[in-house]
């Protein structure tokens, strides 16, 4: 087969491969960029195929990261066509007695929803929304840049000091669960972090859940949870657009089967159908990282070290996701006054410490959170005027050991299990929306044996690359002693979402990826393979020759 080459060879066109791929290309590299799938975006893309008027959304949907990176924000997409659309509201939390609890991006109006919830909780929020406007800038800068992140964690550690210093740090590492109780009367606020929480995979009754809660709903409440005008496939369209205008090159239907070594150092990969596509410089892996070492790794390519921490690094939760196309707008029995794109459905926020608490012991939750999306409600041009492209999803676990909601799930994921599952988290709408069958026009449902089938990086339906437990982020990300984009394999750089910082739509992981191939000097280039081979305990000899010839082999 034919041989190709170019300075830099990433593999997988998702949001950060594609990130990667434009900040190498503007570096003036030469770039190919090879996707299995026969399009470009890995998990943020988007189709008509739950029905042909409306245009749903297979994965992702909301991306409040993505308006805050510094990785996607600073690429100008909306010159290769992105246009962010936002709903009326943000997100929508609606409690059993018929209220709701609100978040816009208006603090006021938020203030007003959370303040008829609980008496003086307006003015609480607006303390709290006061204090991440001193901090949250320079912590979502050191949240994403690589570890350890010098600049930005001392500009965090500078706005601390004007919001409590430690007692602001001990906020931030309290439980999802208890975090909304913190001064607050009423249950909004609460039902809000943890319910954002609960987005990622950290139980809302272990410590550090709330960081994710409280930086989720800030960044709902600063720069709201925006959709791509058209479907999230926009957003991947206008990364390919903007790498393609630089010369770039983009290869779909080309699944990589190898990353190729000499001498210890990736110099390539081998495409499916046999052709060899070799790099100058780097190959950059927007795949995940059980699938990379020892896959498209060889095993006997590894450190020891890399291969038995690999053997501990944990997945996230599977997800079953549900798509409806509606005939009208959801059949709220009680309509908030603005509608939000976003809807969290549970009781209680210790339901949701319920629900998360049960996927980790292997449990199938009995009343699962569910996250919704409206998204004709978040972008009219989604599905005819006055109907609702709706979709719905909750996590699993990916080991499942009982089921408490009686059903006898056993974790099989085939076609009855994903239907009956998606039957009970219809009913969860359903006890706020009752007549929401009679709008049903179609529905899909997704499950992870679907979702992985669509994105391989999506393991078993899991969506952030690996757990964003504490014991697998910053330097554990995603093994012991890593935490940068670099890896034991000189050449290759992990650029996935299980690559520090993790998971959602920010592209961090993907330019980290590109700030380290660029920073590597042509010397250590050079000098790594040696490195490599010491680590993995092949000691270098002499070459035999003139006494003077002293190259090490």
């Amino acid at each position: 087969m034919a041989t190709t080459e170019y300075d830099a060879v990433v593999v997988g066109a998702g949001p950060n491969g594609l990130v990667a791929a434009n900040l190498l290309a503007d570096a003036g590299l030469d770039v190919v960029v090879l996707e299995a799938q026969p399009e470009v975006g890995g998990a943020v893309r988007s189709a008509r195929d739950v029905h042909p008027d409306y245009e749903h959304d297979t994965f992702s949907s909301f991306y409040p990261l993505a308006a805050a990176s510094g990785a996607i924000g600073g690429l100008g997409l909306e010159r290769h066509g992105l246009e962010w659309s936002h709903a009326p509201a943000v997100l929508g939390h609606p409690l059993p007695d018929g209220s709701w609890a609100m978040l816009h991006r208006d603090v006021d109006a938020t203030a007003r929803s959370l303040e008829a919830l609980g008496s003086g909780d307006g003015d609480r929020w607006r303390a709290w929304v006061d204090d991440w406007r001193h901090v949250g800038d320079a912590m979502v800068d050191a949240l994403t840049t690589p570890f350890p992140p010098l600049r930005a964690g001392a500009r965090t550690l500078w706005a601390l000091r004007s919001v409590g210093g430690i007692d602001y740090v001990r906020r931030l590492l309290e439980p999802a669960a208890a975090l909304g109780s913190d001064g607050f009367e009423g249950p909004g606020a609460g039902l809000l972090i943890a319910g954002n929480a609960a987005h990622a995979d950290i139980p809302a009754d272990a410590a550090g859940s709330g960081l994710m809660g409280l930086l989720m709903t800030m960044l709902g409440q600063t720069v709201g949870f925006p959709v791509p005008r058209g479907g999230a496939g926009r957003l991947s369209a206008a990364l390919a657009r903007r790498f393609a205008s630089l010369g770039g090159d983009i290869r779909t239907s080309s699944r990589v089967d190898r990353v190729l070594l000499r001498d210890g150092r990736a110099v390539g990969v081998r495409v499916a159908d046999g052709e060899v596509v070799t790099a100058r410089r780097a190959v950059v892996a927007d795949v995940v990282a059980s699938s990379l070492y020892g896959g498209l790794v060889s095993p006997e390519d590894l450190p020891a070290r890399t291969a038995r921490a690999m053997e501990r690094f944990q997945i996230d939760p599977s997800t079953i996701k549900v798509d409806w196309a509606l005939d009208g707008p959801v059949p709220w029995s009680s309509p908030p006054d603005a509608p939000p794109g976003t809807v969290h459905l549970a009781d209680s926020v210790s339901e949701i410490a319920e629900a998360t608490a049960q996927i980790n012991a292997h449990t199938v939750p009995g009343e699962p959170f569910v996250l919704v999306g409206q998204m004709t409600t978040a972008d009219p041009t989604r599905s005819p005027a006055g109907t609702e492209a709706l979709w719905a999803y909750a996590h699993v676990p990916q080991d499942v050991r009982h089921d408490a909601g009686g059903d006898r799930i056993t974790g099989r994921w085939d076609r009855d299990e994903v239907e009956r599952f998606a039957d009970r988290m219809q009913r969860r709408l359903e006890a706020h929306a009752p007549d929401l069958a009679s709008r049903i026009v179609a529905r899909r449902v997704l499950g992870p044996r679907e979702l992985e089938a669509r994105d391989a990086n999506l393991v078993g339906g899991a969506v952030n690359g690996g757990t964003s437990a504490i014991h697998q982020q910053l330097i554990f990300r995603p093994v012991p002693g890593n935490g940068r984009a670099t890896t034991p394999v000189p050449g290759l750089f992990l650029a996935s979402a299980s690559a520090h910082p993790g998971g959602g739509v920010h592209g961090a992981p993907g330019a980290n990826a590109a700030r380290a191939v660029l920073a590597e000097p042509a010397l250590l280039r050079r000098a790594r393979p040696l490195v490599a081979r010491l680590r993995r305990g092949d000691v270098p000899t002499l070459r035999e020759g003139a006494p003077d010839d002293r190259r090490l082999t």
